[in-house]
């Protein structure tokens, strides 16, 4: 299972509206970034027919098959501060992460 914080819909909702997306965010791993796997986050218009498709209010959030062993137990979060602005992901599958949070090995 996948959570998302009220926080972290709320800028997906503005995101969506800004770039005038009528689909969701997909959320995926690929392979890359200084840990090995980097994850995936970008607005798309439509979902493929193989993702699993999770809704937060009015908010989808599509997820691959293969991603979703990876993604399992994620919450994903949204802070901003004075000196920035992101979102942050609390995986339990990452057994470390690089320094920034935008890669992980399991």
């Amino acid at each position: 299972m996948i959570e998302i914080t009220e926080k972290a819909v709320e800028r997906i909702r503005q995101l969506l509206a800004k770039h005038d997306c009528q689909g969701g965010l997909r959320l995926g791993v690929q392979g890359g970034g200084c840990s090995g796997m980097s994850y995936l986050f970008r607005l798309d218009p439509k979902p493929k027919t193989t993702d699993r498709i999770l809704e937060f209010d009015d908010v989808r959030v599509y997820v691959d098959p293969k991603s979703y062993p990876f993604l399992d137990g994620l919450t994903l979060d949204f802070t901003s501060s004075l000196m920035e602005s992101s979102f942050v992901w609390h995986n339990p599958n990452a057994k470390r992460s690089c320094s920034c949070g935008k890669s992980f090995a399991v």
